[in-house]
């Protein structure tokens, strides 16, 4: 065979892998759009003309409780994975999507409204569990990072997709309160509209073929091995199957692997689980989805249009996209830990800076926050400098980390475990928002992030393994 010939093929693979991987972020990036679009709602929820006149403690609920069905999605995923298939699992996320959105952009009844943000948010969870595990499971080792890095990437242009689109409707109607078409007040139609990549992403979802890892398991070797050869493009299909077999091996006494394979000596737990929750729970403790869910209002607060605000974010989230691509460039090159240990000192410097420039603020009758033209836009500049930072190492790191830290043996649960957790303490932190705003000010609770960051770094280079470049069968030893 020529070396054009052989180039040809590799080139063929290589494209039809990134097809598969591309296909396999969709749901990332409806995870994106859907977590994100209430950020343009959320003061027109809380209110009592359009809305549902709720408290700032119900308001938080009102965007942190689609974040209890993702733990719960993320919690059964795994489960539900092994049981069904990946593939299937990404169906049904789809479908959870559709039905919320369409619930709770039309419902006047709050009940109603909560029960369909936490249906939402079980498709939120079944995606952020099975969209890594999908794509690190079908991905070569040398390159793992970097297509499973693609779910942070849809997840960021998801969230572009869904600022722009507010900021189209608020534009349109004049305000997110305001009807808009059918007279139907646009922040209805800002949840409505998430139907649409729910519908495409069920469709995309029959292109996707199983992975190999999950064939075996199955006992489908034949389509194990065809998939490892015409969509990977591995040359060893026959050894990588015998390695994935022998890391099952330990399974073939039992019916199916239980969540009590994750119980050990440190504390209860096996150290690699208890090594995933602390590290998902330093990511969201630093209040990087704060920024995600209400930087809207907190321009806002700061004296910003509702429109301004909006736009703001748009230009955000863009810049985010363009941070996840420099995140997914380095991380197979620099390595997880070198990534994130100098992504958390940085992020520490910048929520620093942005916790004195808050805590410079006189707080108005109105709830506005009084800042000098100075601190507010060394503020602005600093918050969104944190979160560059995060879209960079911590969000693009976490989910190569939790989808390739577990042994073959217990990947399925040890993610659901690490997700579930990823999702709890997203809900915590994103719940007591509001109230820590209004009761201690934005300086203290931007230093409480500030604090939490720091810790994140001194975990990085005391606890984080390196997992780059190691076969999923090899992670047991590498975490012995």
């Amino acid at each position: 065979m020529s070396q054009q010939t052989q180039s040809q093929i590799d080139g063929k693979l290589k494209g039809k892998l990134i097809a598969v991987c591309t296909i396999g972020a969709v749901g990332g990036f409806l995870f994106g759009y859907d977590t994100s679009v209430i950020n343009g709602a959320v003061t027109a929820i809380a209110s009592p003309d359009s809305g549902f006149a709720l408290s700032s403690t119900m308001s938080g609920f009102s965007v942190s409780s689609a974040l209890l069905g993702c733990v719960f999605g993320a919690w059964f995923a795994g489960v539900v994975a092994d049981r069904m298939g990946r593939i299937r699992v990404l169906e049904l996320a789809a479908i959870l999507f559709v039905a919320a959105s369409l619930v709770t952009g039309l419902t006047t009844n709050f009940t109603i409204f909560i029960i369909f943000r936490i249906v939402g948010g079980l498709g939120v969870g079944f995606t952020s569990a099975i969209g890594p595990a999908y794509i690190s499971e079908i991905s070569p080792a040398a390159r793992r990072g970097f297509f499973t890095s693609f779910q942070q990437m849809a997840i960021a242009l998801g969230i572009i997709a869904s600022l722009v689109v507010n900021d189209i409707y608020v534009v349109a109607s004049g305000g997110a309160e305001m009807p808009f078409w059918m007279g139907i007040d646009a922040w209805r139609w800002m949840l409505v509209t998430t139907a649409l990549p729910g519908v495409i992403m069920f469709f995309l979802c029959f292109a996707l073929p199983e992975t190999p890892r999950y064939l075996v398991m199955k006992g489908e070797i034949a389509k194990a091995k065809t998939i490892l050869i015409d969509v990977i493009g591995d040359n060893n299909a026959d050894v990588t199957i015998a390695k994935i077999q022998k890391s099952f091996q330990s399974e073939e006494n039992e019916k199916k692997v239980s969540f009590r394979e994750l119980r050990g000596k440190t504390f209860g737990l096996k150290g690699v689980v208890w090594i995933s929750i602390i590290f998902v729970l330093l990511a969201q403790a630093n209040g990087q989805n704060i920024i995600m869910l209400y930087d809207s209002s907190l321009w806002n607060m700061l004296g910003f249009s509702e429109q301004a605000s909006l736009t703001i974010a748009v230009v955000r989230a863009t810049l985010a996209a363009v941070a996840t691509v420099v995140g997914m460039v380095l991380i197979d090159r620099v390595g997880r830990r070198n990534l994130m240990k100098y992504g958390t000192l940085l992020m520490t410097v910048f929520l620093g800076i942005t916790a004195i420039g808050f805590g410079q603020g006189q707080l108005n009758a109105d709830g506005t926050l009084s800042l000098s033209i100075t601190w507010t836009w060394i503020s602005i500049v600093c918050t969104y400098a944190f979160f560059l930072v995060c879209c960079a190492t911590t969000n693009v790191t976490v989910w190569v980390i939790i989808s390739e830290i577990f042994p073959n043996r217990i990947r399925a649960k040890g993610e659901a475990v690490a997700t579930a957790a990823n999702w709890m303490f997203n809900f915590l932190i994103t719940t007591i928002y509001p109230p820590m705003r209004d009761g201690i000010g934005l300086g203290w609770t931007y230093g409480f992030y500030t604090l939490m960051a720091l810790l994140g770094f001194f975990f990085v280079v005391k606890f984080l393994p390196e997992t780059n470049g190691v076969e999923l069968e090899d992670m047991k030893a590498e975490l012995k």
